[in-house]
């Protein structure tokens, strides 16, 4: 297929379309509103269920409801929005619900403004609700990987019966890029065995995230626990380049680590040993070839649009081996490639200082 100027917001919904998405419930908010308005004409024209819910926490109860009849189904919001779902989240994680929730960041705390930001980082990989669980989130950097992950996330929440967070930065849901769509995917035929159906010959099905007795608690917390260390051996991903002989490994994701890339090259044509590694999982975090790097570089430089929230995860997977050093813009200010440049050039003259040393 031919690729096409697309928005990344509507790509996003498109791409949602045609892995089958069955029925979406929202609520607007800036920058990811596009998103939305998107689905409400292009369920409509499939016979396909969208509803613009009252509020953030009205959608994602909603989505839960529709979940539990085994449907395909999404919502998307930004920042603060996420935030009001925290409540409906750790319920869907509690009852094993395989759902796509798609954040586009927002300069924040508090209402924040609208500009692109990576500020949701510990919202999504670390809470994402009360309760012992993280859900998958995977990272985009351009249009093209926000449809390509916007397909994955469907295969991983039902692979998986959990939930799958797609984190964009807002300038990612905004951008326009030529990108390539994939083919139309058909419906589900049938519902899987655990989903609700209200009627039939079967046993009576219950879903439910209550458990009173707290060994029955704990028993389907490990349940959980188990399902997650499949996950961490089996989905961590991200995207490398310039690392086979580098003295100094930059890590950056989203429209941070794009940029990154520009400064990275700047860097090596003047001669410095300079590599890039992109997650495009936030969790599970991509820490074993972090940390396989960590044995033979001197030192890593974070880059992120926040204080350095990836930065913990990151100094996790290092275990102490080199030093690790932080470069971040907030509050939507998008770095420039100069100034990851000469954080780059910063970090690299304390390296090779410390070896001459």
């Amino acid at each position: 297929m031919a690729k096409e100027m697309l928005k990344g917001n509507n790509a996003i919904a498109e791409a949602a379309v045609r892995a089958g998405l069955e029925a979406y419930f929202g609520y607007p908010i800036t920058p990811q509103t596009e998103l939305l308005e998107y689905l409400s004409k292009r369920l409509v024209e499939l016979n396909r269920v969208f509803l613009q819910a009252e509020s953030e926490v009205a959608a994602i109860n909603m989505v839960y409801g529709a979940a539990c009849a085994g449907a395909r189904v999404m919502t998307s919001s930004s920042s603060p929005g996420i935030s009001l779902m925290q409540e409906g989240l750790s319920y869907i994680a509690g009852s094993e619900l395989p759902v796509v929730i798609v954040d586009i960041m927002r300069g924040g705390p508090g209402l924040g403004n609208i500009l692109p930001s990576q500020g949701d980082y510990f919202q999504v990989t670390r809470s994402a609700g009360h309760g012992d669980f993280h859900p998958i989130v995977l990272a985009p950097s351009s249009v093209q990987e926000a449809i390509d992950f916007t397909i994955l996330a469907f295969e991983l929440a039902e692979k998986y019966r959990h939930m799958v967070l797609l984190a964009a930065d807002g300038q990612i849901g905004q951008m326009m890029e030529p990108a390539e769509l994939p083919p139309m995917r058909p419906l589900m035929e049938k519902r899987p065995d655990w989903a609700l159906t209200g009627a039939g010959d079967r046993p009576p099905n219950i879903i439910s995230s209550i458990f009173l007795v707290a060994e029955e608690m704990e028993n389907y917390n490990k349940m959980i626990q188990n399902k997650l260390k499949v996950i961490r051996a089996n989905e961590q991903r991200w995207d490398e380049i310039y690392t086979e002989d580098i003295d100094l490994l930059v890590v950056g994701y989203g429209t941070a680590g794009r940029i990154a890339l520009t400064a990275v090259e700047e860097a090596r044509e003047e001669g410095m040993k300079v590599g890039l590694l992109r997650p495009q999982t936030l969790y599970p975090f991509p820490d074993d070839r972090i940390s396989e790097l960590a044995d033979y570089v001197d030192s890593v430089l974070v880059v992120e649009m926040n204080a350095g929230q990836m930065l913990d995860d990151v100094r996790l997977a290092v275990g102490g081996q080199v030093p690790v050093s932080f470069f971040g813009r907030m509050g939507g200010v998008v770095p420039m490639p100069d100034e990851i440049y000469n954080a780059i050039k910063e970090a690299y003259t304390k390296t090779t200082a410390h070896k001459a040393a």
